[in-house]
């Protein structure tokens, strides 16, 4: 009884063994696909992170380009800044000349004007009339109008430059003595 015992026993460690082995193969088996699944999403995620580092941009790289498009629209504002610069420089030396021109036009002019009277004699007479300056009138037109003279006329409203009336100004016209 003690070899059918021992025998049995050495059958069911026997039996034991087999099923641990089969277990370890089992285990084995379930050991190699996990390997297999962690090698495919290992993968995946590289194929994801590359094409993430095509598709977008980092911080570092959005900074870079920033300050290269501040580089450039600074370099391209100097050089604006610098043609406008010119330009008005060009415009005023320009008008400068002109305005030379007109100021040199207008000496000249003054120098070739009669002598501006600046004393008026009151020998005019005292009764007259207002007359209201029209478009074309001088003071020859106006006092041959009116039948009085020229000079009572420049007396009367002290007229110091007689070719400065203006249209819309009264004068008084004193009648011929």
């Amino acid at each position: 009884m003690l070899f059918l015992a021992v025998g049995a026993s050495a059958q069911m460690e026997r039996a034991e063994l087999a099923s641990l082995r089969q277990d370890v193969m089992l285990l084995t088996q379930r050991v190699g696909e996990l390997t297999m699944t962690v090698e495919q999403l290992t993968r995946e995620n590289s194929a994801l992170q590359d094409k993430a580092n095509r598709s977008y941009a980092t911080v570092e790289q959005l900074n870079k380009a920033i300050a290269d498009v501040n580089r450039t629209l600074e370099s391209e504002l100097v050089d604006q800044k610098r043609e406008i610069l010119a330009q008005v420089a060009g415009q005023l030396e320009k008008l400068g000349k002109q305005t030379n021109a007109a100021l040199d036009a207008l000496a000249k002019s003054q120098a070739t004007r009669p002598v501006v009277q600046t004393t008026f004699a009151e020998d005019f007479p005292k009764e007259g009339i207002n007359y209201t300056v029209q478009s074309g009138d001088t003071l020859a037109v106006i006092a041959r109008k009116n039948g009085a003279k020229l000079q009572d006329i420049i007396n009367a409203n002290k007229i110091a430059d007689p070719t400065k009336i203006r249209v819309g100004q009264t004068l008084f016209i004193p009648l011929a003595k």
